[in-house]
């Protein structure tokens, strides 16, 4: 396992994509058609891209989020409490059009997502025009990560900024309905994280991910495709990935489920900083991983006391 101090480049991570207010409700009993069931029910602030932003800041990175948040208290409030955690968010805008974003989730007494849903309305206000006023971003940036609640219009703003700025771009394919979007960047990608459903949708037919060979088949056929790092995390059967030179599968860490949200982007983030910081992929996907059992373990999107050292701990626990 990688020990060394990381250099913690200077450049930031600029973070493109939703912010939500997460409304998360753990059922007591298992649901009745036609009535109220006994459930712990909180709020939180969320969303991919926010929550990437955060645990990346949590972790020592600077990083820049770019988002939307309607003109109302709760836009306020998760602006300044993204901020407080030590991300610059003066780049992200605010909307008349829409409310802030929100994430309504139902999660079993086990802590497995039944369903959810999302109004990310607010986001579609992210136009093209906003991305090229906000270039000297890009300029300053070392690497770029993007969620799939954007616009395809707004993605090919995202990339082409990128490109001219000669920095990488990492992405999250977000959901089975959104997935779709990311296909035509494959081939530009530095890093892409996604679950199996997502993933065999990314693979259009070539690869259906049942289990942990299959997963790995479709890391290395993202691969192919141009991506340089692939990442499939599989929930409690652990993480498959692939670079040009490796492929393989860890494990996850057995932990308890207080609460399933912000659990993969924890992991995605930590995958980020690794890149950055030159930690090696295997021992990467491992304090991913040790990211994501935190998390999991945590009633909120973002562990708030994340850290490199803490992960290196709860490796060795």
């Amino acid at each position: 396992m990688y020990l060394e101090e990381p250099s913690f480049s200077d450049k930031r991570v600029l973070v493109i994509g939703a912010s939500t207010l997460d409304i998360v409700g753990r059922l007591s009993v298992m649901p009745e058609t036609g009535t109220s069931t006994p459930a712990k029910i909180r709020p939180t602030f969320g969303g991919v891209a926010r929550n990437v932003a955060e645990n990346l800041a949590r972790l020592g990175q600077k990083v820049s989020l770019i988002t939307v948040v309607g003109e109302t208290n709760f836009g306020d409030q998760l602006l300044q409490e993204t901020a407080s955690a030590g991300v610059d968010v003066s780049a992200s805008i605010r909307t008349e059009e829409f409310r802030t974003s929100t994430y309504l989730a139902v999660v079993t007494p086990s802590g497995q997502l039944q369903f959810g849903l999302d109004d990310m309305r607010a986001l579609s206000t992210l136009k093209p025009e906003h991305i090229k006023e906000r270039a000297n971003l890009f300029k300053d940036a070392s690497m770029v990560f993007v969620d799939m609640n954007l616009s395809p219009a707004t993605l090919r703003s995202i990339f082409s900024q990128a490109r001219m700025a000669k920095i990488p771009v990492c992405a999250d394919a977000t959901s089975k309905k959104l997935a779709p979007r990311l296909i035509p960047f494959l081939s530009r990608l530095k890093l892409v994280t996604a679950n199996s459903d997502e993933t065999s949708i990314l693979c259009e037919g070539n690869c259906q991910v049942t289990n942990r060979q299959t997963a790995i088949q479709a890391a290395r056929y993202l691969i192919s495709k141009g991506v340089e790092y692939a990442l499939i995390p599989m929930a409690e059967f652990g993480v498959c990935y692939a670079a040009s030179e490796i492929s393989g599968h860890i494990p996850a860490i057995r932990t308890s489920i207080l609460d399933p949200t912000g659990a993969g982007d924890a992991l995605t983030a930590t995958l980020i900083f690794a890149l950055i910081n030159e930690i090696p992929l295997d021992d990467a996907v491992q304090l991913g991983i040790a990211a994501a059992s935190l998390t999991l373990r945590y009633p909120g999107a973002v562990f708030p006391k994340l850290s490199l050292e803490k992960l290196y701990d709860h490796l060795l626990f």
